[in-house]
């Protein structure tokens, strides 16, 4: 700074950069990796360039900020800006963006397409409509703006009914001028430099704030002292006209770095202020940035709008229901359980996927209560466990305000086109939309089929080639020149350690080691691996493959399995993240070879392939219930002939997001002694997580087959036994349920049991099946009406799964793996 003032103000300066250190050192000490990032993104010549970098280097390294410079050439135009602010957008470690670019250069579509909550400079919409509004606090004021208004404070100029005209100034620095200027009681003048009332304005103005330099073509009458020689707007000067701080008149303009540094000025008193004030500011807005970036990092509390529920008598069908309530849109959905905006990927208005980034920010949060939802022996009718499931976190989160996620399969094309139907819940304990949840998702299961079907066809061609080339022939069609120059992959890598070969250069190999290297030798009745489909079509369970003549005469009977029931839909439902995915992907055996060595996809070089098809299956796929509760659906492995739960990763998303005291509860396929053994003995064992309570699911008419009551079969009228009260069948099918509440006992997880009850059932009924339920050693037994009533409905269950999940869980293995 030179001239008069410039001790003062840079004593200014240096105490507001001394005052943000102390707010970033105190943050950081809480938050020892975090340092804020500034990204500057400049359009302009090297030489200004190289000028301008020095100054924010030395200002920010005092400041204790970390400043990454974008250097785009004088000639880019706008979609070229623009795409390098959408990319510091995206960029998660930078926390403020910055732009040194020409006027011209600053349209609306360039300003606004900055991220309001990086946009240090306040030059968005956003952040001017907020500060219009008056709502300062939220947002971020122009720092070159801010410095002018504290500038004139701090050098004792008075601003309460002062006449202020500010001059040649464009966009959001005029707006930012005239609203700050009014707030401190000033009467605010605007004008540009060829406005022909510019001479009589400049006479009546108790302040003048130039916004740009004067054009020479511009003459002024009088002694009012103009200079024109200033070219950027990156700072201020300030001239008192009188040598007295306190004048009458005082005049801002703009000068560049240079002028600020380098400057002789030796008449009137003189402030150059350019970067070195309104950096300060500027650092003001980049702890604000931090400050509002590491809370955002930090477990917030949900501010959840349930949606209400009007329900009908009779209940109408499923669809209808479904239909007649409007779901909210995710991103909303998203935003107050505590997601950010860049962990979410939408689909549509009512699904989105949710990034696994999240288990790294909120890696401290504790964990929330984990219940498993299982059911008894199921019948052809099915018992209820996903629509108990909904109506149990309906109740949670609706209805008692506990934060709650319900995490579920995602059903199979298969089944739904089928005798079972959809899998979303039902009555008014659903998720919705129904037909987006059962129908296609977001791709997760054709991702699945591409994969599987791909794994398939490259062992087929492994095995064309081997039967048709030479070892060499096979051989440099795997490690192919590329350029000239011939190198092995890391998974050909792998393989030769695999073989005992340790050599990294493909020349090196003997003719044996070669074959070895190429040959795997795949015996064709070994293969285990089949083709995928997820359509019920009988025509496709055997085949015969290899029919055309490009073949060359090799066939081999294979089959069509559903989707679901390939071991890739198994892997996603255990995985916990995109390495381990990879790594259980490559282990997957196919086949065996001639000696009985088994074969897996590892092996076939196809691993990456596989993991690139599954990369945006593995997020889990977030939506709502009836009455807007968070859901995760994600992974529909069957219980018969896998593990039969949804995702690990869901469950481990879901127990972050819900909060200490909150609860995430998950479904467990087909029986408790199918489904849930496999929810402990695999899953809990493959997470870590440990289960709080088992809630188990029972049917006065399942009891009563049970307990040797007629036949059911879909889609045929009840016999009387099941639809008029018998307390005998009742009684005597009890002996399912009290085994199922054994087994859990066994693992030490309290179990509740909720009894989903139908119209049919009789209150003699209902209060046997809980009686002898609580005889069996169940924590408590709850009847259960949310089909008809929504989570009002299942309160009482709430309350019990609540009431359980606080005694201290006792969970246990009974085996151990290794022995």
């Amino acid at each position: 700074a030179g001239g008069g003032g410039g001790v003062g103000h840079n004593l200014i300066c240096k105490e507001v950069i001394q005052n943000s250190k102390e707010v970033l050192r105190l943050l950081q000490e809480k938050n020892p990796a975090f340092k804020p990032v500034l990204a500057i993104i400049q359009v302009s010549e090297a030489s200004d360039d190289n000028l301008m970098q020095e100054v924010n280097q030395n200002l920010a390294e005092e400041a204790g900020l970390n400043i990454t410079h974008i250097c785009l050439p004088p000639e880019s135009g706008e979609d070229e800006i623009i795409d390098e602010i959408l990319k510091v957008n995206e960029d998660t470690r930078v926390h403020g963006l910055a732009l040194q670019i020409s006027e011209n250069s600053f349209s609306n579509k360039v300003l606004n397409a900055l991220k309001p909550e990086k946009d240090v400079d306040g030059v968005t919409d956003v952040n001017l409509g907020k500060l219009v509004r008056g709502d300062a606090h939220e947002c971020f004021i122009s720092p070159v703006a801010r410095a002018v208004i504290e500038l004139l404070e701090k050098s004792g100029v008075s601003l309460d009914g002062k006449k202020i005209l500010v001059v040649g100034a464009h966009g959001s620095l005029e707006a930012t001028l005239q609203c700050l200027f009014q707030r401190k009681g000033s009467m605010t003048m605007s004008s540009q430099w060829k406005t022909p009332q510019l001479q009589s304005k400049l006479q009546e103005a108790d302040i003048v704030v130039l916004g740009s330099p004067k054009p020479e073509e511009v003459r002024l009458k009088g002694d009012l002292h103009l200079p024109g020689s200033v070219v950027d707007k990156c700072g201020l000067r300030c001239i008192d006209r009188t040598t007295k701080i306190n004048c009458r008149r005082v005049i801002l303009e703009m000068a560049t770095p240079e002028q600020c540094f380098h400057s002789s000025h030796t008449g009137p008193v003189s402030i150059y202020v350019s970067n070195v004030f309104s950096f300060p500011s500027l650092l003001k807005n980049m702890v604000s940035s931090g400050r509002r970036w590491l809370r955002e990092q930090q477990y917030t509390r949900w501010r959840l709008h349930c949606l209400k529920l009007q329900p009908l008598s009779p209940v109408p069908s499923d669809i209808e229901i479904s239909r007649a309530q409007t779901p909210k849109a995710v991103d909303v959905l998203a935003k107050e359980i505590g997601l950010l905006a860049d962990e979410i990927e939408i689909y549509g208005k009512s699904k989105a996927k949710v990034c696994l980034s999240l288990l790294e920010r909120l890696k401290d949060q504790a964990d929330g209560k984990y219940v498993l939802v299982a059911g008894i022996t199921p019948t052809p009718l099915g018992e209820g466990k996903s629509t108990v499931t909904i109506g149990l976190v309906q109740a949670l989160t609706a209805h008692l305000n506990i934060n709650s996620f319900a995490c579920l399969r995602q059903p199979s094309q298969g089944p739904t086109f089928g005798v079972k139907g959809g899998a979303a819940g039902g009555g008014y304990a659903q998720v919705i939309p129904m037909a987006k949840f059962n129908l296609h998702l977001t791709g997760d299961i054709h991702a699945i089929t591409a994969a599987n079907n791909l794994l398939a066809a490259a062992i087929d061609a492994r095995i064309f080639h081997e039967n048709t080339q030479t070892d060499k022939s096979l051989y440099n069609r795997l490690v192919p020149s590329v350029n000239g120059v011939r190198e092995f992959s890391n998974i050909q890598l792998a393989r030769l350690k695999k073989l005992g070969i340790n050599k990294t250069d493909p020349s090196a190999l003997t003719e044996e080691e070669m074959s070895r290297f190429a040959r795997l030798n795949i015996d064709p009745p070994t293969i285990t691996w089949q083709r995928v489909l997820d359509t019920n079509d009988r025509f496709l369970r055997k085949i015969t493959i290899g029919q055309a003549s490009t073949e060359k005469g090799y066939s081999r009977q294979a089959q069509f399995d559903i989707a679901v029931a390939s071991e890739i839909m198994a892997v996603l439902a255990l995985t916990d993240s995109l390495k381990d995915m990879k790594e259980r992907l490559g282990r997957m055996v196919v086949a065996s070879d001639r000696n009985g060595q088994p074969i897996t996809a590892e092996d076939l070089g196809v691993t990456g392939a596989l993991t690139v098809l599954m990369k945006d299956a593995i997020k889990p796929n977030l939506m709502q219930t009836l009455e807007g509760t968070p859901v995760f659906v994600h992974a529909g492995p069957f219980a018969n002939i896998a593990h039969g739960n949804s995702s690990v990763l869901a469950d481990k998303i879901a127990l972050k997001l819900v909060g200490k005291e909150g609860f995430v509860v998950t479904e467990a396929g087909f029986g408790a002694d199918i489904g849930m053994e496999k929810f402990f003995n695999i899953k809990c064992r493959a997470s870590g997580l440990v289960p709080n309570v088992v809630v188990l699911v029972a049917t006065v008419r399942a009891l009563k087959m049970h307990g040797g009551g007629p036949s059911v079969t879909a889609g045929v009228p009840l016999k009387k036994e099941y639809t008029e009260e018998n307390i005998q069948l009742v009684a005597d099918g009890c002996c399912n349920l009290q085994k199922q509440i054994q087994i859990a006992q066994l693992f030490g997880v309290p179990v509740v049991v909720a009894l989903n009850v139908f119209k049919t059932d009789t209150r003699a009924e209902i209060d046997l099946v809980c009686e002898l339920a609580k005889r069996a050693g169940a924590f408590d037994a709850v009847p259960c009406y949310h089909w008809s009533m929504g989570g009002k409905g299942s309160v009482d269950l709430a309350w019990a799964v609540r009431e359980a999940a606080s005694k201290r869980s006792r969970f246990q293995f009974l085996y151990d793996v290794q022995v």
